[in-house]
């Protein structure tokens, strides 16, 4: 088992920048890929950013704003966020998988084992 604590979530105005965390513990020895994963009122939940070994995967919308990080001695997952948008608003997740997967469906939600309970994010215009 797995366990993943977001933090850092907050209100920000467009254009400003926020910093997710994300704490691993628990079995964290089988982990494949780390993503971040949102998900708006009424919307699907979409995949943001991912990380396997040591590639990282975007969604286009985020690409050149967005970096996903880990500190694997400190099990920690990060996500900077800077020229926030308001379509930017939603929950994000912290999620985690065993399985490998291909580049095409690293950001599907579908094979993530383990998620956390997740952090909001609002931007205001």
């Amino acid at each position: 088992q797995v366990q993943l604590v977001e933090s850092g979530g907050g209100s920000v105005q467009a254009g400003g920048s926020l910093k997710l965390s994300c704490a691993a513990s628990g079995d964290t020895s089988s982990t494949y890929c780390l993503a971040w994963f949102r998900q708006a009122p009424g919307k699907e939940r979409e995949g943001v950013a991912a990380i396997c070994s040591a590639n990282t995967y975007y969604r286009d919308s985020v690409k050149g704003r967005f970096t996903i990080s880990q500190d694997k001695a400190k099990n920690m997952l990060y996500l900077q966020m800077n020229t926030l948008k308001p379509e930017d608003t939603a929950m994000y997740y912290c999620s985690s998988r065993t399985s490998v997967v291909s580049v095409l469906q690293v950001l599907l939600p579908n094979g993530y084992n383990y998620w956390g309970q997740g952090t909001q994010v609002t931007v205001s215009s």
